[in-house]
Formats: structure tokens, C-alpha cells, sequence
């Protein structure tokens, strides 16, 4: 399969409750790599989660006072999911009128949903491991839904997948906290994680899958033995004993998406800084700097549902003036 990747593109959320805004910003600042804007402002059902609990087949979920658990049947936040998502796509569909280039479109993925979706008892997914397979398997049957869909409303996009799982590394060591908040589930077994994040990366069948997670430590080598074509990560959270795992990702053909604009209100600095610490990182790894810009996808560091409106239009404008910076000067 042939593909083109955009230079810069955003991670998925925005600031705000008006999706044809949102569009709007996303198609102008990213005219080859736009992406489906989530606004979690809007309320339960607009954040990840519920939002990707709203694509589930044949499972529910509806807000607790301890947040999204499982029920019997579709209720009020599910339709409220739904309709805003459907909001969205509305609004994408408008301002990609005779689009043809990669797209991109977000979803929880099935670890960070085990960790963050209660069982009726109020404990997480997580804690059964049967209730985990269920659950992958729901999202996968809604992810083709989703996509079908996209395919539908913008038929010349290249539509790239991407897979949120911040909470991978606490699932892998442990760290996900009981609803008692005094213990921790049990670490899951890395050959199941990865299993499972193969059959869900599965789904998409004719375009690449990249997973985001904006935590420390995350496994390169196990997501891109999972079918991950891409990954997306806060660059600032990188250590020197990352180098190892980042060369081979490059050399083996996974791109990087490089979170090196910050996803807060604050000052940013030229371009080129932005990306100083990808080109050292390049010359530290060794790799010819013609590389640069057929490997990285620059992005801002996270989502931008917590910066002003005004800093996430400037934050986007300045990752594609980062990646023109890193492809016209790569040394």
C-alpha cells in the first residue's frame, strides 16, 4: 500500500464546544494531514473515553459519580456521544470537501478503556481479564463502523487510525489503582497487552495505525510488534536510554510522531527550536539527517483540550512551521 504522511499534524482534542470551529482551524493550520477534532469541554460523552464508549457494539456506558461504567443498555450518554461525534463528522465532512491525503481519527484504545470503564460492581474492566477480551472485541467491531463511516463522508482521504493508550504502561506494571484507591490491579501479561493491541490494530485493513500515549517509558518495541505503523509521544519525556528502541523503530520503518510543542498556554520559541532536540537526537542516533522529514510527523506534545483557543490555533500553526523547518534544514 502506498502512503504519504503529513509533516505535522495534531494529536485530537481541542479547546472549545464549536465543532465547525475546531474543523475549521484543524483543515486551515494542516492542509495535508487534518485530523477529527474531539472537544471534551461539551461534557460527559465529548471526552475520550466517552466518546469511544459511545463506538462500542453491543456494550454501554453511562457516567457515575466515579465516572464511565458498563450497563444493560443505551441511555442518555451514550445518544449524547453519538450525536456529538456525529456533530463532528458533520463538520469535518464540510471543510474536506474534495480532500485527498491522510486524515486522521482518534479512539481510546483498548487498554487505557480496560483501566478507565467500570464493571457494574464499580470495579475497572481491567480487573477481568474476560471483561477485557469483551471489550476489545466490541471496540474492534465499532472502530470498522467508525471508519466505514469517514470513508463514507470524505471518499479521497488516506484515513489513519490512531490509538490512544495513556494508561499502557501502568496497565503493564501494575499501576492502575482499585476503586478502593488502597491497591493496585494486577500487572497484565505483556504477550496478552500485546495480542490484544494486534487484533484491534487489526481492524483497519487499508491504512496505518498509530498509537499516542503522552506517559513516560513508552514500549516502542512492543507496539510496533503489535502492527503499529506509527507512534505518537510527549518528546520531552524521552531519556537517553530510549535511544536504543528509537534508532530501531526508524530503521525498521515506524514513524515517529514527535510531540515537541507544548499543549498548554505558554510561550513558544522559534521553529526551529521546536525541533532542535529531534535533530540531536538524529545526530546522536547516527541517522543521515535526509531522514528527518521522511520518518517525523510533528505535533504538539498532548492534546489541547486545556490551552485558549487562541494558543491551540497558534500551537497548531507553529508544528507545521516546525516541520518546514525540519525539512528545509535537517542538519
Amino acid at each position: 500500500m502506498s502512503f504519504t504522511w503529513g509533516p505535522a499534524t495534531g494529536v485530537g482534542s481541542m479547546p472549545g464546544g464549536d465543532a465547525r470551529e475546531a474543523a475549521k482551524t484543524v483543515t486551515g493550520s494542516f492542509e495535508d494531514f487534518p485530523f477529527l477534532t474531539e472537544l471534551p469541554a461539551r461534557g460527559p460523552g465529548a471526552d475520550m473515553i466517552g466518546r469511544t464508549a459511545g463506538m462500542l457494539v453491543d456494550l454501554y456506558a453511562r457516567v457515575e459519580p466515579s465516572g464511565w461504567r458498563i450497563g444493560d443498555r443505551p441511555g442518555r450518554d451514550t445518544k449524547r456521544a453519538r450525536s456529538w461525534l456525529g456533530e463532528d463528522l458533520d463538520a469535518l465532512e464540510e471543510f474536506t470537501q474534495g480532500y485527498e491525503g491522510p486524515l486522521k481519527v482518534q479512539a481510546v484504545g483498548p487498554w487505557t478503556l480496560a483501566a478507565a470503564l467500570e464493571l457494574r460492581g464499580g470495579e475497572a474492566a481491567l480487573s477481568d481479564l474476560g471483561a477485557c477480551r469483551d471489550l476489545a472485541g466490541s471496540l474492534a467491531e465499532g472502530l470498522r463502523t467508525h471508519l466505514a463511516e469517514v470513508r463514507r463522508r470524505v471518499p479521497g482521504a488516506q484515513i489513519v487510525l490512531q490509538l490512544d493508550e495513556p494508561s499502557l504502561i501502568a496497565v503493564l506494571r501494575g499501576q492502575v489503582k482499585s476503586a478502593s484507591g488502597y491497591r493496585t490491579h494486577r500487572a497484565v501479561d505483556r504477550q496478552r497487552v500485546e495480542s490484544t493491541l494486534r487484533d484491534v490494530v487489526g481492524v483497519h485493513t487499508d491504512g496505518p495505525v498509530v498509537v499516542h500515549s503522552c506517559a513516560p517509558d513508552v514500549p516502542f518495541a512492543l507496539l510496533r510488534r503489535a502492527g503499529a505503523a506509527a507512534i505518537s509521544f510527549d518528546f520531552a519525556l524521552l531519556t537517553e536510554r530510549d535511544d536504543d528502541v528509537i534508532g530501531e523503530a526508524v530503521e525498521g520503518g515506524t514513524r515517529l510522531f514527535a510531540g515537541v510543542v507544548p499543549g498548554t498556554d505558554g510561550p513558544l520559541s522559534d521553529p526551529a527550536g521546536s525541533v532542535m532536540g529531534v535533530r540531536t537526537l538524529w545526530r546522536r542516533l547516527g541517522l543521515h539527517p535526509g531522514l528527518l522529514a521522511e520518518a517525523v510527523t510533528v505535533t504538539p506534545s498532548c492534546g489541547l483540550a486545556g490551552a485558549s483557543p487562541e494558543y491551540a490555533r497558534r500551537a497548531l500553526a507553529h508544528c507545521a512551521r516546525a516541520a518546514r523547518s525540519l525539512a528545509d534544514n535537517p542538519e
